[in-house]
């Protein structure tokens, strides 16, 4: 792949702020001047050729998109290795908080993962390199720009990244519905953590949970027993963060 497509006012613009290398961008004839105005004066100083044009033109590059009248082609997205993320949160002097995504397939749930990930302060978020989402302008426009500013990293098997980071000393938890273990106030998220969070349909796959040191499960009250995993994911993340700021 030797470019990607942007779309959206916050991810052009997060895109131009993290210093992601853009190779054009094209403002729509129709887009309202107070959104493309900011984007236009950051372009022109980073020198970036900035071209008018149809609407419809748009619609075509990112069909689907809520494009905003702003669509830039950037270079591919930059996917980090697992021991960068590690590397990120040691210079903060932070304990590591990453985000495994077993399978998640639809661009819409990583992209508001991504979002809450850098929210909550998650150093990097890993997935498969097969069966799951990639980082698209779908996850970018989804995830409100956060792309940008949470790594992500590629991984072959799920599994034999689960025992480095064990190695490591990370200790890794499960979300999992048949879970006996509350999510809240267990004492497991002010160490080093990798929160595990499973397929839209099937949960976590057999040989991931049985990886996992510890799972949890959100509790229920109503009559339905599950969550979106975006959401579910979201939930965990600020306690997580709670958890952490509670100990100070």
């Amino acid at each position: 792949m030797e470019e990607e497509w942007i779309a959206g006012k916050h991810s052009v613009t997060e895109a131009l702020r993290s210093g992601r290398t853009i190779n054009k961008i094209w403002i729509a004839d129709t887009a309202q001047k107070h959104l493309t105005q900011p984007i236009i004066a950051e372009a022109k100083k980073l020198g970036i050729v900035i071209q008018h044009v149809d609407k419809r033109k748009l619609d075509q590059t990112v069909p689907g998109i809520q494009h905003q009248g702003v669509v830039a082609q950037a270079a591919p997205y930059a996917y980090v290795e697992v021991d960068d993320i590690l590397a990120a949160a040691h210079a903060k002097n932070e304990q590591p908080f990453l985000i495994l995504l077993d399978e998640i397939e639809d661009p819409h749930n990583l992209g508001s993962i991504l979002r809450t990930a850098d929210c909550t302060g998650a150093h990097g978020v890993i997935v498969p390199k097969r069966r799951s989402a990639a980082v698209t302008a779908t996850v970018s426009k989804t995830s409100a720009g956060a792309v940008e500013y949470v790594p992500v990293a590629r991984v072959s098997n799920l599994g034999q990244t689960i025992d480095r980071l064990k190695e490591a000393g990370v200790w890794v938890v499960g979300t999992d519905v048949a879970a006996q273990e509350s999510v809240f106030g267990n004492g497991v998220f002010t160490g080093p953590v990798a929160l595990v969070i499973g397929n839209e349909n099937k949960g976590m796959g057999r040989l991931i949970r049985e990886k996992c040191d510890v799972l949890i499960k959100l509790p229920m009250q109503g009559q339905i027993n599950s969550l979106n995993a975006s959401v579910a994911a979201g939930v965990v993340m600020y306690e997580v963060l709670r958890s952490r700021q509670a100990q100070g």
